[in-house]
């Protein structure tokens, strides 16, 4: 059994405006993100399904086209493959969950 204090762990900056910290388990990932104000994620895919947990603030995601406001306790489920962007109308504060693990994110 492992456990894990991210409070203690160091944040990296992976694009502009997005600080994560990441934890990864046999099959998982999990990143912990402070998003900055008008922070934009751009347009990518992946193939990794990924669910996005909006903790605090307001953040703006098209995915696949279709766009929403996600405000506070929200849940996004972006599948396999498709494309999505996004960007922090104020400062955020999201976990996101991937499966299967993200292998490019554990060198980060």
């Amino acid at each position: 059994m492992t456990f894990i204090d991210p409070s203690v762990m160091e944040s990296k900056e992976l694009v502009k405006g997005f600080h994560a910290k990441f934890i990864h388990s046999e099959n998982m990932t999990l990143a912990y993100w402070n998003i900055e104000d008008g922070a934009e994620l751009p347009e990518h895919s992946h193939p990794h399904e990924q669910v996005t947990n909006l903790l605090e603030g307001t953040f703006e995601l098209i995915i696949g086209g279709e766009r929403k406001m996600v405000g506070p306790g929200e849940v996004a489920i972006i599948p396999s493959n498709v494309v999505h962007k996004g960007r922090a109308i104020t400062a955020c504060k999201i976990i996101d969950v991937f499966y299967p693990l993200r292998e490019d994110y554990i060198k980060s």
